[in-house]
């Protein structure tokens, strides 16, 4: 049978399954096969911490003592886990509650609101600022292996299916297929067994058939509710695009050839001055971003125009970009510019003019650590 997960995704299920319901004698077994399924030891404490948002603090500090207890007897035995990288510092420019509000948003697909949040407006308040502003905003993860987390550690606690249900369809939202939750609920029935897993896979069917209301098991239905969801996706940047050729403020110009090889993905490029001051505006394909590079003498003014985007300085953690947003890059500055995953995104570059100025180009972004950045 194949396995649509890969081996550090299916490693997540059963640490988050037996840490939310409290099986230590399991979660101490599920810990030592993530780590050897190449887990590291900073995303394994940050699925545990996670879950005390699902679970309860109880559970998630009792899974964090039994981790910090098998982490020292596996060093003891000469054993060396690969400590992994930290959460990057959280942006300054906006809050947790904006983080938050619309982290949720586009988890879900649309804005959420109900009368349970107009009854208690303060679970509202600490959903968006703490779960998905503070948790979610964290790099540790991404947003499909935190879906994984999430999925797995509700499906082994009774009584929660309405809010399973509501993580399975975010969890198709955001990009994990009908295949992969099928794969989740194999791994819960080898692992918590049947009980389990029959009522996880019920739930996903139901998600399944009232995303497009057809008959549970239709497997070509279920093909059209990926294939709905992948050209939407399409259409919305399609939107996206044509709102920025036809409606932004510059125009978008022609495919960046001259310095194609300085870019991940495609990107365009209008030159808007070249006397005394140059002044091009750029705009990128969603996930295209140029290279890590360095402006000598003269530095460079972002001025954003359109879309969502991403700003990082080398050692510093990644700076969101909107419309509006301005970025003053110092000279001898190491950094790199460029589309979200799932948004075009346009800038008017202007280069601060210095005698002998010119730009050094280095070495690609990694796929790895653009992909963990938020969606």
């Amino acid at each position: 049978m194949q396995n649509h997960l890969n081996v550090k995704q299916r490693a997540i299920i059963p640490i988050a399954a037996f840490t939310a319901n409290g099986d230590l004698d399991k979660l101490r077994v599920a810990l030592c096969d993530g780590l050897d399924a190449g887990l590291t030891v900073s995303e394994i404490k940050e699925i545990l911490v996670q879950l005390y948002a699902y679970a309860g603090f109880p559970r998630s500090l009792n899974g964090i003592g039994t981790f910090m207890t098998l982490i020292s007897e596996r060093e003891k035995e000469g054993i060396r886990d690969e400590k992994g990288r930290g959460a990057s510092p959280l942006p300054t420019s906006r809050t947790s509650l904006e983080f938050g509000a619309e982290n949720q948003t586009r988890l879900v697909g649309q804005p959420v609101t109900g009368p349970i949040f107009d009854f208690a407006p303060a679970i509202d308040h600490f959903l968006k600022a703490h779960l998905f502003g503070d948790i979610f905003q964290r790099d540790v993860l991404n947003w499909q292996d935190r879906e994984l987390a999430t999925v797995a550690a509700l499906a082994n606690i009774e009584g929660v299916n309405p809010q399973l249900q509501g993580h399975l369809s975010i969890a198709l939202h955001n990009g994990l297929s009908p295949e992969q939750l099928r794969d989740l609920i194999g791994v819960l029935s080898t692992k918590c067994g049947p009980k389990v897993a029959e009522n996880a896979g019920v739930v996903l069917d139901q998600v399944l058939a009232s995303s497009k209301q057809v008959p549970v098991g239709d497997r070509p239905a279920m093909d059209n509710v990926e294939a709905t969801a992948n050209l939407q996706k399409e259409k919305n940047m399609s939107q996206q695009h044509s709102d920025l050729r036809n409606g932004g403020i510059f125009p978008v110009g022609e495919k960046n050839e001259k310095y194609a090889k300085y870019f991940t993905g495609t990107s365009y490029l209008k030159m808007l001055s070249t006397e005394r001051v140059f002044i091009g505006n750029v705009t990128f394909e969603p996930g295209c971003r140029n290279f890590w590079h360095i402006h000598h003498k003269g530095g460079q003014i972002l001025l954003v125009t359109g879309g969502r985007g991403w700003y990082q300085e080398w050692g510093k953690a990644a700076r969101d970009l909107r419309a509006g947003d301005v970025v003053n890059i110092a000279p001898e500055t190491k950094h790199w510019h460029g589309a979200a995953k799932d948004s075009w995104f346009s800038h008017v570059a202007v280069e601060v003019p210095a005698e002998g100025g010119s730009t050094e180009w280095l070495e690609p972004v990694p796929d790895e650590a653009y992909n963990r950045l938020p969606r």
